[in-house]
């Protein structure tokens, strides 16, 4: 026979009593100090004389601290103390409810939510997931504990009573922002630790590391993104959305892995791209990838070949993708007309003076005027048509594979909008075919390396070669020296203005990269035609690996000079 000892005979004792009986057991009875009943068998003292005929037995005290208190006691004795859940209950399988705990009358307890023992969880109340009920507890009618809340031990929640979120303390997390978007995206109730990531000038970026198999891991990177340079931040988060969930099908089509060839960005728990502060800075979150690893400069020569080679198939991947659908966010970004007239701005304001110290670097820009609008020119006139473009393409902007070394996935997509193809080339060639850090203050460090743009116009093109129409190929050295020259009047602008875009750790930092660039450029212009030349060669090439054969030329020039069949007149400005 299943036999029940019940330490209690009040109104909640009879009421676990009914509560037995529907679970099936078939003799229950009671110790009570002052109740006297045909069921009560002895006073709660007693309660050791009878382990040997029931050796199963719970304390049904309303009292917080003696129904603890006899719990714990049954448990000492060597009594089996159950949990009573009645039938009516809502209970998940991966709940963990103690001994002694009694759930009553349409209780519900959630996912992944652990109850100590000697809790009362009455009629009707809800315990949401990932929630903590430390022993003693007392959950009261209609009650509400809401998810990820910590319920300290023997404390009472009032019925109708609604409990919100308890927070833990997160090492590494000291700024509240902060600490609210690590519980927006869900990652409170477990993270480890979070510390700051990357060397970025722009947004805030953070790494969160989580419990896994083997310690904790690097799981995901947050950001808190600069509202003062991207403010449509709603539209960045589309176009980042929308780009990378198009690449996982465009990456799964070509056989690849779109866990780690695209960012995998994730939505707020309430399903937003983003999460707002309440300050109003917009925060996002993406997965870590794994087993790779980003360059801030070019180790091995093999790096920029495979920076070409990355960049280029990204804009290939995108070829189909609409870039009508793309938001403009940072209006005007490359164009580099309207970055020279602001610059006339800021140097016309010299808010802060600065104009006197750098008249050299002044009249290197005023001398260029007339080159900044040669892209601008043929874009505006349908010449260069606009592609999806990344515009920031640095060698930091890829993730390379730690095993393979080959370029694995781009990142960093805030910037993604209707570019040209001219655009994207050039900043990958200013940044990474310098041979100095773009913060670099000896000059004579600070050099533009011609091999490694081979190297990367290489890769660039054997990927992009059927995309890419003729004009687009024959503006790409000119892109290298205007994104160069277009970088360095940005620099230059931020400094006379007050340093108030790019991050800064001392107050000549921004003139500084503004040297470096402009040192890129002066080397640039004094090696153009041969720039133009390996562009010129590197087509040829990959159109005898293509045809393997350009007899019978139709424009009459002849085989040997085969590229003009192709494309036509080669560098017409």
């Amino acid at each position: 026979m299943k036999s029940l000892l019940i330490l209690g005979a009040g109104g909640f004792g009879h009421m676990i009593q009914e509560t037995a009986f529907l679970l099936g057991y078939e003799d229950v009875v009671f110790l009570d100090d002052a109740v006297k009943d045909k069921d009560v068998v002895g006073k709660c003292c007693d309660y050791k004389s009878f382990l040997e005929k029931y050796d199963t037995a719970v304390a049904a005290l309303g009292d917080n601290n003696m129904r603890l208190y006899w719990t714990e006691k049954l448990m000492e004795a060597g009594y089996h103390v159950p949990a009573i859940i009645h039938p009516s209950a809502v209970i998940s399988q991966s709940a963990v409810i103690g001994n002694g705990t009694f759930v009553m009358q349409k209780a519900v307890v959630n996912t992944h939510t652990v109850i100590e023992h000697g809790v009362l969880i009455n009629s009707g109340a809800v315990v949401d997931h990932d929630s903590y009920v430390a022993k003693g507890t007392h959950i009261s009618l209609n009650s509400v504990v809401k998810a990820n809340c910590n319920i300290a031990a023997k404390q009472k929640v009032e019925a109708g009573e609604v409990i919100f979120s308890t927070r833990r303390k997160i090492d590494g997390v000291e700024d509240r922002d902060l600490e609210d978007a690590i519980y927006a995206f869900g990652f409170g109730p477990r993270c480890s630790y979070v510390k700051p990531f990357g060397a970025g000038h722009i947004n805030e970026t953070y790494a969160v590391y989580m419990p896994g198999e083997d310690g904790d891991e690097l799981s995901y990177v947050l950001q808190r993104v600069n509202s003062n340079v991207f403010k449509d931040p709603a539209g960045v988060m589309e176009n980042i959305f929308g780009v990378t969930e198009y690449l996982r099908n465009v990456i799964r089509s070509e056989g690849g892995d779109p866990d780690r060839e695209t960012l995998a960005y994730i939505k707020t728990k309430s399903g937003a791209n983003y999460f707002e502060d309440s300050e109003g800075e917009p925060w996002r979150c993406y997965n870590f990838i794994p087993d790779s690893e980003c360059y801030q400069l070019v180790e091995e020569p093999e790096q920029f070949y495979q920076s070409g080679s990355s960049f280029g198939h990204f804009l290939k991947q995108l070829g189909d993708y609409p870039a009508s659908k793309l938001h403009e966010t940072i209006p005007d970004f490359h164009n580099t007309v309207k970055r020279f007239e602001a610059f006339e701005v800021a140097l016309k304001r010299d808010l802060k003076n600065r104009k006197a110290g750098c008249r050299p670097e002044i009249d290197f820009v005023l001398k260029r005027k007339d080159d900044c609008a040669v892209l601008v020119s043929r874009q505006e006139d349908g010449t260069l048509p606009l592609r999806v473009t990344h515009n920031d393409t640095k060698l930091n902007n890829i993730l390379f594979d730690s095993k393979s070394g080959k370029g694995l996935c781009i990142i960093d997509l805030d910037t993604i909008m209707p570019g040209l193809a001219a655009n994207d080339f050039g900043d990958s060639i200013r940044f990474g075919a310098a041979t100095a850090a773009e913060d670099e203050k000896n000059l004579d460090l600070v050099h533009f390396d011609l091999s490694l743009y081979e190297l990367y116009v290489k890769g660039y093109l054997e990927e992009t070669k059927d995309v890419l129409t003729k004009e687009e190929i024959e503006s790409l050295p000119w892109g290298a020296r205007l994104m160069t020259l277009e970088c360095g009047i940005r620099f230059l602008t931020d400094y006379l203005q007050g340093d108030t875009y790019f991050k800064t750790d001392y107050p000549e930092h921004n003139l500084v990269r503004a040297r470096t660039q402009f040192r890129l450029v002066d080397e640039m212009e004094q090696c153009f035609e041969k720039m133009r030349e390996i562009v010129r060669e590197i087509c040829i090439n990959n159109q005898r690996r293509k045809n393997g054969s350009f007899a019978g030329c139709r424009c009459g020039r002849g085989a040997e000079d085969p590229f003009f069949c192709i494309l036509g007149d080669f560098f017409s400005f």
